[in-house]
């Protein structure tokens, strides 16, 4: 599926005009009223709003099947690196996660499917906010999007560094891990750092909660369930000499199937409660459930490796590839309604800078790809030739 020079070139000037304006989650106001200007000309009827800042455009072509192509519109709170005349303008904020390509290809396969008159069905063009840890997908869905715009399925995609160019990869069933985080706070009493032996040193029960939350994954999870346990934050004292009476840890865990997740939730607390008695201290565990896994339904994954194959672009199409433990709120519309997410590859002949790094801008080459895959799906699902 082509993508005309003109909306190629389109798409280049609006990716880099977003990249230089970058929007934190649920503050993606510019953002939104760019995309609603761009699919109004396209002639799309459009609806604002939804999920606080998200944007739906829909283009009807009459009875038939209706289908849901999404992208996500918000940036990441990082100083961005890159040099590039169009870098952020923004301090502290930037595109660093590929969301300005992203918007940039719907907008470009918004303006194809508007021209075409072979179409026979409805496309709704859904923008996101708040990817990025606080859920805007579920924002959108909990706000009426599939009662408001019914699909019969739903399609995302994310560009991939460490993919080369022209790398199409999905799978069916879960392509990414669930996000949760924990907080525990460990309460003991506190004392002079000279006589431990008056007090309940809380950062050595911290410490070593730490190294049992460890022994989840590798000794009470199945080698072949995948899991990520990770403590990311310890907090205690302030003090050279003062053993504190409070420490807190913080962490995240990622996991794939739903029973693992809900078995790594239970044994963290248990662990975490159970070291702290041994010591004579307490442990207060606040468990979080974030985004649940993104899940592929086979059906679906049909159709996206279908529409892959008519895309130019596209020159490796992989149906089966590794899932990742990395985390993404299309969850929650897959949830709803059956679908898919796939990753497109951005690699040009040297690797660049991953995801969420303040070097990395989206490849411009990747657009003409992403827009032509959401096309394709349409066309597919629309009749059209």
């Amino acid at each position: 599926m082509g993508i005309e020079a003109e909306i190629v070139e389109r798409m280049v000037a609006l990716r880099r005009d977003l990249h230089a304006h970058p929007e934190l989650a649920f503050q993606e106001v510019r953002t939104a009223d760019l995309v609603a200007r761009e699919l109004a000309a396209c002639g799309l009827s459009v609806k604002t709003g939804l999920g606080r800042t998200g944007v739906v455009g829909t283009l009807s072509r009459g009875d038939g099947p209706t289908v849901g192509l999404r992208a996500d519109m918000d940036a990441l709170p990082i100083q961005e690196a890159t040099g590039a005349a169009h870098a952020s303008r923004t301090p502290g904020v930037m595109h660093a996660c590929g969301h300005d390509g992203h918007v940039a290809m719907l907008l470009g396969a918004a303006r194809h499917l508007a021209a075409r008159t072979d179409l026979a069905g409805t496309v709704h063009v859904i923008f996101q906010p708040a990817e990025e840890c606080e859920g805007g997908g579920r924002a959108m869905v909990e706000d009426g999007l599939f009662r408001l715009f019914p699909c019969d399925s739903v399609y995302g995609l994310h560009n991939w560094p460490g993919l080369p160019l022209g790398t199409f990869a999905t799978r069916v069933g879960a392509i990414m891990a669930s996000f949760d985080t924990f907080e525990i706070t460990v309460a003991g009493f506190g004392t002079h750092a000279a006589m431990p032996e008056r007090g309940t040193d809380t950062l050595v029960v911290a410490s070593e909660i730490v190294l049992a939350l460890q022994t989840i994954v590798s000794r009470r999870i199945a080698p072949m369930d995948p899991a990520v346990l990770s403590v990311t934050q310890i907090h205690g004292g302030d003090a050279y000499n003062v053993i504190p009476d409070r420490a807190v840890i913080r962490g995240t865990v990622r996991c794939l199937d739903a029973a693992v997740r809900a078995r790594v939730a239970d044994l963290v607390a248990a662990i975490a409660q159970g070291t702290a008695v041994t010591h004579e201290a307490t442990a207060e565990v606040a468990y979080r459930f974030g985004y649940p896994a993104t899940v592929n339904t086979s059906e679906a994954v049909g159709i996206a490796l279908d529409a892959a194959a008519a895309v130019p672009g596209i020159t490796m199409r992989h149906g089966d590839v590794g899932p990742s433990m990395a985390s993404e709120d299309f969850a929650y519309m897959l949830e709803a309604c059956p679908g898919a997410y796939a990753w497109i590859g951005t690699d040009g002949a040297e690797r660049g800078p991953p995801l969420h790094n303040p070097a990395y801008d989206f490849n411009d080459a990747a657009l003409s790809i992403g827009a032509g895959y959401w096309a394709a799906v349409a066309t597919r699902l629309l009749g059209g030739r």
